[in-house]
């Protein structure tokens, strides 16, 4: 079968995140784009991701409201959980997005949509079924999967995935998930709080990215919510059948349930891409690349997850700008030269920017300093009933912030204030000098900031200094 010649400025691989932003960045200055996805338009945040998981975790908090509302003097009764309407905001909420992921809209920016999978035919060629294109430039933005662990009898069991889970028509009786990330840990806490009986099964330290006290909260929390939580095991063996799975723990210890999540790590999508044709390299992360996205082919670009540069999807939207900076703006600009705030959605969320205090002080040793502020002295957390968590600033040198962290109602929100500042290499004072109204849980980033200036502001020669302003006034 003959192909249609296509010549282009960059052909892409993805449409996710990564390849979406590049696609409409390079369309909209004019450029000829060919952008190829196999599978849905959004990639895997918008079908199977941040979008429905956000979704099922709203439903989820309002039942848990619904059972605590009488804390706050409302008399309410939970009568069930209509496991089918759930689904349907899931879908209503994935639908009000996708017009603006859709073919529709980006053949509309003028680029040329293929909805094949494509393969390298050479070091600047892709083909697909029906079309061959040769590109300036090349963006492979393929993603990652879930990693299916080595367990024995595993494969022949019907286990669920995050693309899959929403495919489940009814609410699962017991849902062992294997996995304490972001993933497990977030959907753990929904499942339970509609009403299934959830065991999180981590074989390290659960929600590891995050300062330790932070993550302890939120684990906390889920254990309060009913989630059964088995750290330090790894599953060794599989067995049972629909309905009933059984794994066996490096301990001996046997779980089983109704159905099995495996939320254990990512894996890239490279399968089919026929790499050594253009000469790129891999490793376990995925593709080899640079701080300014290029692979061992200089022509061939990553974006995303495939990158190996981690997972997130606003990482992702990052990546194409770097990439739209790089090749039509002149703006030589690294990946790592913005902080990426990164966080986990459960309740209470856990955010952080930058580095943890282990990381800053194996960096930069005893110049480290942290400064922290409880919610529990927070006005609005207290008029809200829900003091749990707090703030905490990393400091070096020349108060210079290099990271920052946050536990607590709406902290996923509230991270932005303390990233902003350090896009911009600020330092503590400038998260002191904006006025904050009053009352908003925002306050407790200034409040940390202040205290780390106390010592000097009132202290010694501080107060020498106003009594000796005092005579002259």
């Amino acid at each position: 079968m003959s192909r249609k010649q296509i010549k282009a400025d960059i052909a892409i691989i993805g449409a996710g995140a990564a390849g979406l932003v590049t696609a409409a960045g390079a369309a909209s200055l004019g450029r000829k784009v060919v952008l190829f996805e196999a599978g849905e338009m959004g990639g895997d945040c918008l079908n199977y991701g941040c979008v429905p998981s956000k979704a099922i975790l709203t439903a989820a908090h309002k039942a848990h409201e619904v059972r605590h509302a009488a804390r706050w003097g409302v008399e309410a009764e939970l009568k069930r959980v209509d496991f089918a309407r759930v689904r349907e905001t899931i879908r209503d909420a994935i639908a009000a997005i996708e017009p603006n992921d859709s073919q529709e809209r980006f053949e509309g920016l003028g680029v040329t949509v293929v909805r094949e999978r494509a393969r390298f035919a050479g070091p600047r060629t892709l083909e697909s079924d029906t079309v061959s294109v040769t590109a300036k430039r090349i963006l492979i933005a393929s993603g990652t999967r879930a990693r299916t662990p080595d367990i024995e009898g595993l494969k022949d069991l019907p286990y669920l995935t995050n693309e899959t889970i929403w495919l489940l028509e009814d609410l699962p009786e017991h849902l062992i998930i294997l996995g304490a990330g972001p993933i497990g840990t977030e959907l753990g806490q929904a499942f339970v709080r509609l009403g299934s009986k959830v065991t999180l099964i981590e074989a390290g330290a659960p929600l590891a990215r995050f300062e330790p006290e932070h993550a302890a909260l939120a684990l906390e929390a889920l254990k309060e919510d009913g989630v059964t939580l088995v750290t330090g095991q790894a599953a060794v063996s599989a067995s049972g059948g629909p309905g009933a799975i059984t794994l066996t723990l490096t301990d001996g210890q046997t779980v089983s349930g109704s159905h099995l999540l495996l939320a254990a790590g990512r894996e890239p999508v490279l399968d089919g891409l026929n790499l050594d044709a253009a000469g790129v390299e891999t490793d376990e992360r995925g593709l080899i690349v640079d701080d300014r996205l290029r692979t061992s082919n200089k022509r061939v670009l990553a974006a995303g997850d495939i990158a190996g540069k981690g997972g997130l999807t606003h990482l992702a939207g990052w990546h194409g700008s770097v990439i739209i900076r790089n090749l039509y703006f002149g703006l030589p600009t690294a990946q790592s030269s913005q902080p990426i705030p990164q966080a986990v959605y459960t309740d209470p969320p856990l955010a952080g920017v930058g580095l943890t205090e282990s990381e800053a002080r194996a960096a930069h040793g005893d110049a480290v300093k942290v400064s922290a502020w409880p919610f529990a002295e927070n006005d609005r957390a207290i008029a809200e009933g829900d003091v749990r968590g707090g703030v905490k600033l990393v400091i070096g040198k020349g108060a210079k912030l290099l990271g920052a962290h946050a536990a607590g109602a709406r902290a996923d929100d509230l991270i932005q204030i303390a990233g902003a500042v350090m896009a911009r290499g600020g330092t503590v004072r400038d998260l002191t000098s904006a006025v904050a109204p009053y009352p908003t849980r925002g306050e407790v980033f200034k409040r940390a900031a202040s205290k780390y200036y106390e010592p000097t502001v009132f202290g010694p020669f501080a107060r020498m200094l106003a009594r000796v302003l005092t005579a002259f006034h």
